[in-house]
């Protein structure tokens, strides 16, 4: 796992490819990712399916509720089948792009 901040976003890289450990490692220390937004990079793992994508439910619930943003960035996946509540983009880019637009939307209290 590597853990980058840019401004008021870290950006956590699984290098593992074992994604339900990176999960794992996430909510161990979530303590001290709680306060700014995420980008969980996990493209590393070309296993990762829409099923265990799923596993992040929990903690894009946890995280909305501290008023920040999760996003997931993963390729070659099917991403109409991803469930509503679950951001996933193709890019680090795309991602970055949209915790701008949240944070805009909670600055004018959307």
């Amino acid at each position: 796992m590597k853990v980058t901040t840019k401004g008021h976003t870290i950006i956590i890289k699984d290098t593992e490819g074992d994604i339900t450990a990176f999960l794992e490692k996430i909510n161990n220390q979530y303590n001290s990712f709680k306060e700014h937004n995420l980008i969980l990079d996990i493209t590393h793992d070309k296993s990762v399916d829409v099923k265990s994508i799923k596993i992040f439910s929990d903690l894009f619930k946890k995280h909305k509720k501290e008023k920040k943003s999760v996003v997931i960035v993963v390729e070659n996946i099917d991403f109409n089948k991803v469930p509503q509540s679950i951001i996933v983009v193709p890019t680090q880019l795309e991602a970055h792009d949209l915790i701008e637009m949240d944070e805009i939307e909670r600055d004018l209290g959307f």
